[in-house]
């Protein structure tokens, strides 16, 4: 189950690989791994895409 935490500016949210999703597996929003986990900045500046609607 990912973890999302509300911040100024954007979402930050950490997960296990197979909750990514396509554009955090490509690496078009910041992702960082730690050890198993990785962590995703979603910015709230960024536009909505096709798999940030489905939600």
């Amino acid at each position: 189950m990912a973890v999302r935490i509300k911040l100024p500016g954007g979402t930050l949210k950490m997960k296990v690989y197979r909750e990514l999703r396509e554009r955090e597996r490509d690496r078009r929003v910041p992702v960082w791994k730690m050890g198993s986990l990785y962590l995703i900045w979603w910015s709230n500046r960024q536009r909505p895409s096709k798999d940030r609607r489905l939600g």
